[in-house]
């Protein structure tokens, strides 16, 4: 099943651009997936278990960083 997310990232630091473009990196690094991102979040899409498997992986990378941070997530499923 095909599924596409949208995110939103919230680092709660000052300097809050870095962790967003290290995010936004590790998730391009993933075969298989499309991301696109503007200026308020990143969509990304691809096969269920790829998408959650790679979300898994780097949002607890984020929450392993030396800050904290909120994620919003909105995801779409359904379509093949």
């Amino acid at each position: 099943m095909h599924i596409a997310v949208d995110i939103s990232l919230y680092p709660l630091t000052e300097s809050f651009i870095p962790p967003i473009e290290d995010f936004i990196a590790r998730i391009r690094r993933h075969e298989g997936l499309r991301v696109v991102t503007n200026a308020m979040s990143t969509q990304v899409s691809g096969e269920l278990p790829v998408v959650m498997q790679a979300l898994e992986q780097e949002i607890g990378a984020s929450f392993a960083a030396r800050h904290r941070s909120v994620f919003v997530m909105k995801v779409l499923g359904g379509g093949d």
